[in-house]
């Protein structure tokens, strides 16, 4: 199926690349919104499934809240600020947690989320 290419699309894709971290839905309107201030939610909702469908996305649960970052990102983990809502990717991975687990036992993937708050919300900007 060929996709038809739109202003809104394009705009939407570009939060993603420039804010570079795991965004929600009300993230990615709100900042597209400061392009095109009649974005609508229902635009970003499918604009976000159609990324994700097309490999350029991936959604990961951090906080509660289903955000999104792009596909071809590094194994990472995230840090999610509990005064601002915001999460951010960390790079790289923890040494030796394998060593957490039992020796029968066999990792096949993992997940590591730091709760905090961010160097902005600590007034350390």
């Amino acid at each position: 199926m060929v996709r038809r290419k739109t202003r809104q699309g394009d705009v939407i894709r570009q939060v993603f690349e420039d804010e570079a971290r795991p965004l929600s839905p009300a993230e990615v309107l709100s900042l597209s919104r400061k392009v095109i201030t009649t974005l609508g939610q229902a635009t970003v909702y499918r604009a976000i499934k159609q990324m994700v469908g097309d490999g350029l996305l991936i959604p990961v649960v951090v906080g509660g809240t289903t955000r999104y970052e792009r596909a071809e990102m590094d194994h990472h983990h995230h840090f999610h600020c509990q005064s601002c809502d915001k999460t951010f990717d960390l790079p790289g991975c923890v040494e030796n947690i394998s060593k957490l687990v039992p020796e029968a036992w066999k990792i096949l993937t993992h997940e590591l989320t730091f709760f905090g708050m961010c160097q902005a919300c600590n007034g350390e900007a």
